[in-house]
């Protein structure tokens, strides 16, 4: 990819992975929807018996307001640009690397650039990421439409159009609509124009997605013909027969996240079956698993078994085009951004 995305790891709903009954009780994993497949866990359940119990989360704020709350798992999934805010509000405690056998095979570009300033234990492990971009229907959208970003503000598309309701995904179209990919450095009046970009966007919008199965949905259905989707849609859609296309290429550019693993400060359940899970989901068999559903894995020395056109049959590949990478940002502005999101959502 083009950018170089560099990050330290210095930084109610309740499914079973296993049948109902069969879940390892001892270690609770508080999760997106889809990351319970065992396939991405196979030698903890090998050793266990069962996978942990999961419980789910819609996105990183209503996570982290639950633990606040008082919710107490033992292992969450989070995603870069909330690194900082969660290591900063206490709520987590470091991972013991040398307990982490996989540490020293995770691709550097990933762990080598500091998170969180003086700050030296390791809060945050990679093990996934992926791309967001423009998805269309390519019987109903030419490729002209999306070689840029406008296509959200085109009014030939109203209400035909959808993004994620999540902030990062938002601010990180937002951004480089207006010019902006590194949101690391963003001023109040870059800030500004992406908010004011996401105002004019609203009107013609469908709908926010809320998770991959529901932006399936409105793409089969026909409701929405374009959305600023993460890569997985590509894999999933195409293997189902629809026609989609997956614009990483856009004039303005595309997006990069990163997500991995973090350990909870007042989890109850085992500390060792909580390594035991996250050197499960490090290890090489996760790596084709993981791509399957349309992630990269951060083991990059799995991941070199990986051909080139794998990686771009799953949206992963080479792109010649600006990137955002979705890094920690500072507290104020993800708050600034978390709040106006909100209010541009009510049409405000």
């Amino acid at each position: 990819m083009t950018a170089a995305f560099r990050l330290t790891a210095t930084t109610a709903l309740v499914a079973l992975a296993a049948p109902v009954g069969a879940a390892d009780g001892d270690l609770i994993v508080f999760d997106y929807a889809g990351f319970e497949d065992p396939a991405f866990h196979t030698s903890y359940t090998a050793a266990h018996g069962a996978s942990p119990e999961f419980t789910f989360f819609g996105d990183e704020e209503e996570a982290f307001q639950k633990i606040v709350s008082g919710f107490k798992p033992d292992v969450s999934h989070v995603c870069a640009g909330s690194v900082t805010k969660w290591v900063e509000s206490g709520i987590l405690e470091p991972w013991d690397i040398s307990r982490i056998p996989a540490y020293g095979d995770l691709n550097a570009n990933l762990t080598g650039q500091d998170v969180t300033e003086g700050i030296s234990d390791v809060y945050f492990i990679p093990v996934d990421f992926g791309s967001t971009a423009i998805a269309y229907n390519t019987d109903k959208v030419p490729a002209e439409d999306v070689a840029t970003l406008e296509i959200f503000r085109n009014p030939a598309y109203s209400q035909m159009l959808t993004l994620p309701d999540n902030v990062d995904d938002a601010y990180a179209l937002a951004y480089l609509a207006t010019g902006t990919t590194n949101w690391t450095t963003a001023t109040d009046a870059e800030f500004d124009a992406a908010s004011a970009w996401l105002r004019e966007v609203h009107p013609n919008l469908r709908t926010y997605w809320t998770d991959p199965g529901e932006l399936a949905q409105l793409l089969a259905t026909g409701e929405v013909v374009a959305a600023w989707a993460w890569n997985e849609t590509l894999p999933t859609m195409a293997e189902e027969g629809f026609p989609i296309g997956y614009q990483q290429e856009a004039t303005e550019g595309s997006s990069l996240w990163l997500c991995g693993y973090v350990n909870l400060a007042e989890g109850q359940g085992s500390e060792d079956k909580a390594y035991d899970f996250l050197n499960a989901v490090l290890d090489p068999s996760s790596t084709q698993p993981l791509l399957e559903a349309g992630y990269g894995h951060s083991n990059a020395a799995a991941m070199t078994e990986v051909g080139a056109d794998a990686l771009a049959e799953v949206g992963l590949g080479v792109v010649n085009a600006p990137v955002l990478a979705q890094l920690p940002m500072d507290m104020e502005l993800r708050q600034k951004q978390s709040e106006t999101f909100e209010r541009i959502k009510a049409g405000f």
